[in-house]
């Protein structure tokens, strides 16, 4: 494959970082430093967008910043999956950042300043990590990411948010230093390289045993992607501000946690060799009790973005499951995933987000009657929610599509039903709230008159992403392309 040397992987990854002085130095101009935001985020997106011409082409764009030593050097590389992953981010960094101005002036949050750089912060690692040429690189982006949310996680600074901001250092850091540090070294003594090719780096250079010690020091050390039973940092770290739960749950933490997993099943071990060890199943296996608990998880949850955050872990181990299933729609529903359900579940936690501002209400039970109130919020809760589920015509659909195809091409009966079996626990968990909402007797509501829709710059970006999760149903190009394009790379190691 054709590689062209191009800087515009460093300066995507520079602009939201380069930004920061800025912010700071305007912390008692709101209106200014929300504009630099704006600035940053759009030529960031700007940036990552002159790149897919070249990436839908067959082509790859590197560059190389520092040597350390031969097969690991900090190497940046854009290729398909990469580019679908970073132009996810991208936009939704825009779009969040119009969302928090609303919610975070809405409720008059302290340290705004302070949060929008560490958002800043947190969207140049997750571009730098979609960009990685390699395991190392990605290593690095990883850990900067956990530090850079860190702050974010704890932002109200009482004692429950220090609490879960504790354990979200604990399982983050300390899986990837206790797992996927060693793993690293590992496959570098195995092999000599942690470059990610097509193919894989290794030619019958392990044993079945070890590459299953391997692979699954990769899979749990990854735990921003939620897997079972690392997964309790997520559901704690909802003490945030929701434009934060919407970071961390659709758009960078655990988006990078299952990029790094699909990176290594494709770009270290290879599809082949997991099929020569039959390891697929392995993957499979876990992501699938994490995608039924889960979901059975999610039903009992009356707080709303912790029946988010439930949902979320499942739809997580829906990309790895793609990935594990081996096969090319496998695969390729999986990669597309990343996609769909980042607008889709964006969307649900605006919605939550919006409703707080609005009412100050954040449990399920207390919401029978919304609709009536907040008529469009719920409307793109709706939306939202049939993408998650997978339902036309919404994106989700889409991918979901593959996914179910994926196993009939894998010949996997248990996968499928594993996957229609949870997508009747998402209609489970999401389509009574939208029904309470607005399908309720005037004495059930337990919403006045005078309640009305949150403010613009809350409730703009739901719609914008609501009509996108539905716009993507009719043209899911090029998220579509890039995720079939990424895999005949593979396929074709």
């Amino acid at each position: 494959m054709e590689t062209i040397i191009s800087i515009k992987p460093l300066l995507a990854v520079l602009v939201s970082l380069l930004v920061i002085p800025v912010l700071v130095s305007s912390s008692d101009k709101p209106n200014v430093r929300e504009s630099w935001t704006f600035i940053a985020g759009i030529i960031t997106f700007l940036i990552v967008l002159s790149m897919l011409s070249v990436i839908l082409q067959g082509k790859q764009i590197g560059l190389t910043l520092f040597k350390i030593v031969p097969g690991a050097d900090i190497a940046f590389r854009v290729d398909a999956m990469g580019m679908l992953f970073a132009l996810v981010a991208s936009s939704l960094y825009i779009i969040t950042s119009m969302y928090s101005i609303g919610y975070m002036r809405g409720l008059k949050e302290h340290g705004q300043t302070r949060f929008v750089c560490y958002f800043a912060l947190a969207i140049s690692a997750t571009i730098g990590a979609a960009f990685s040429a390699n395991l190392i690189t990605l290593y690095l982006f990883y850990e900067v990411l956990s530090l850079a949310t860190y702050p974010l996680v704890t932002h109200h600074q009482d004692a429950k948010s220090k609490i879960s901001g504790r354990r979200y250092l604990i399982f983050i850091l300390g899986t990837s230093i206790g797992l996927v540090l060693p793993a690293m070294i590992w496959c570098y003594h195995v092999t000599g390289t942690l470059e990610f090719s097509g193919a894989g780096i290794f030619s019958g250079q392990l044993s079945k045993p070890s590459a299953t010690v391997l692979l699954l020091m990769f899979v749990f050390g990854f735990a921003k992607s939620g897997i079972m039973p690392f997964h309790s940092w997520l559901p704690a770290a909802m003490v945030a501000p929701t434009p934060v739960s919407a970071l961390l749950h659709a758009v960078a933490v655990v988006k990078v946690g299952v990029f790094s997993i699909l990176r290594v099943i494709t770009g270290i071990f290879g599809l082949e060799f997991l099929a020569s060890f039959d390891l697929g199943a392995v993957v499979a296996g876990i992501a699938s009790v994490t995608i039924i608990i889960s979901s059975c998880i999610a039903l009992t949850q009356d707080e709303f973005k912790r029946r988010l955050a439930y949902s979320t872990i499942g739809q997580l181990s829906y990309i790895i499951l793609g990935a594990a299933l081996l096969s090319p729609k496998g695969v390729t529903g999986g990669i597309l995933h990343i996609s769909m359900h980042a607008f889709g579940k964006i969307t649900l936690f605006f919605c939550a987000g919006a409703i707080f501002v609005a009412t100050g209400k954040k449990y399920l039970s207390q919401m029978v009657g919304i609709g009536r109130r907040m008529p469009v919020t719920m409307t793109a809760f709706f939306i939202g929610s049939l993408s998650i589920i997978g339902l036309p015509p919404t994106g989700g659909f889409i991918s979901k599509w593959y996914l179910v195809l994926g196993t009939l091409e894998a010949d996997q009966t248990m996968m499928l039903f594993v996957l229609l079996s949870s997508s009747l626990l998402n209609a489970a968990y999401f389509l009574p709230v939208f029904y309470k909402a607005f399908f309720c007797t005037d004495e059930e509501s337990m919403f006045e008159r005078k309640i009305e829709e949150a403010p613009l710059m809350c409730v703009i970006p739901l719609v914008i992403t609501a009509l996108i999760s539905f716009g993507l149903f009719f043209v899911p190009q090029p998220f579509l392309n890039l995720a079939a394009l990424a895999v005949k790379g593979f396929i074709g190691g």
